[in-house]
């Protein structure tokens, strides 16, 4: 059976997009390593599998794979990207896309920019999930010489580390030990972030079942909103630099968190030879 996939990233945060809304598709969890990888596969930091709409609101539900395999709920690059893909589809400049984790309104805006309202960020020790209840704006955990993170869930978990020295952290060692750390039993994604200036600040992210990514749309948004919680910024509206590119994250007063930033299409073909 072939299998089409389109090739995408949103900040050089990339993914193989596989329209299944006409024929059912399904990857064993060797076929997704095979493809997501960089060595010997197509190379992207998570697979998204488009199927037919679960609800009269939207246009169409996705499923979304890290490259271990492993599933998860929510990704806002790839959201960007599939928004993009289904607006061309049925010329419009808004779209509804819907995931495990709910509902996702999308846009198009000036400069083919695309925007994404992820929802609402989570607060309370059993909707990261945690272990165990603890205070969520001020964790009590220490690793290295980083401590007292602000720990979240918009669609996904994240925890976030603010430093003034992000040259220095090593997160190819670091990333992997938070993340599997036990304190966290559907493991996490790592943020480290500086603040460099009213409105701005540079982001680092080793995401969860990936590793070292180049941008990350629900770990921006995650760090923006702990930075705007810890008074370390004041703005609504922020600008996060990422090794990508940025991302204009704005966290709206009703508890929405809207992204918005480029997207593009990489290259076409068909899945055969990884399946």
């Amino acid at each position: 059976m072939t299998i089409n996939f389109i090739k995408m990233h949103g900040l050089k945060n990339d993914f193989i997009i596989i329209d299944g809304r006409h024929k059912k598709v399904h990857l064993l969890k060797n076929n997704i390593k095979k493809i997501s990888s960089r060595k010997k596969g197509l190379g992207c930091d998570q697979i998204i599998i488009l199927e037919k709409p679960r609800n009269k609101k939207t246009n169409v539900f996705i499923k979304i794979y890290n490259a271990d395999g492993s599933e998860t709920y929510a990704c806002g690059n790839a959201s960007r990207c599939v928004a993009f893909l289904l607006m061309k589809e049925f010329k419009k400049k808004r779209t509804v896309i819907q995931t495990k984790a709910g509902f996702l309104n999308a846009a198009l805006k000036k400069n083919n920019q695309i925007s994404v309202d992820i929802g609402k960020a989570y607060f309370k020790w059993n909707q990261i999930p945690l272990k165990r209840k603890m205070n969520t704006k001020e964790l009590n955990f220490k690793i290295s010489n980083f401590d007292n993170p602000f720990v979240l869930n918009v669609g996904n978990p994240h925890i976030v580390f603010f430093t003034k020295n992000l040259k220095k952290i090593n997160l190819k060692k670091i990333g992997p030990k938070i993340e599997k750390h036990p304190l966290f039993p559907q493991r996490i994604n790592v943020n480290f972030a500086k603040i460099t200036g009213k409105n701005k600040i540079s982001l680092k992210v080793w995401e969860r079942g990936v590793g070292v990514t180049k941008a990350c749309g629900t770990g921006a948004s995650a760090t923006v909103v702990a930075a705007i919680k810890k008074k370390l910024i004041n703005d609504k509206i922020c600008y996060v630099k990422m090794d990508g590119g940025k991302l204009k994250i704005e966290y709206k007063i009703n508890g929405h968190i809207v992204m918005t930033g480029p997207v593009k299409i990489i290259k076409k073909g068909d899945l055969e030879k990884f399946l």
